[in-house]
């Protein structure tokens, strides 16, 4: 399978630096998983729609097969799962464009 490149928005960048640095090692982790198999979270939905878990904490992300790239979105605890959830489907069309964007600006 072809490595697809991982992003993250930045209100998730906002959210990791509030975490420890074993945290951050450990998001990186997953973060390579992605990359090798997108689709190693759990489905949510929507088959582009993704979990991992960190603990007690959900990352969430969406597979964008067309652009070989995920989108890293949100991270939240239990609590907030539904309503991070719901956020994130209100606003797929707005993080492709963001997403379409971060790898124009980086070709350019």
């Amino acid at each position: 399978m072809e490595k697809y490149e991982v992003h993250t928005t930045e209100t998730f960048d906002k959210e990791i630096n509030k975490f420890s640095e074993d945290d951050k090692r450990r998001i990186q982790n997953i973060f390579f998983q992605i990359r090798d198999n997108p689709y190693v979270g759990d489905q949510l939905k929507y088959r582009h729609l993704r979990e991992k878990r960190l603990d007690e904490k959900r990352i969430y992300y969406l597979v964008y097969d067309d652009l070989k790239a995920v989108l890293v979105v949100a991270i939240s605890g239990k609590k907030d799962q539904q309503k991070t959830i719901n956020h994130i489907i209100a606003y797929f069309d707005e993080y492709k464009l963001y997403l379409e964007n971060l790898l124009k600006n980086k070709n350019d």
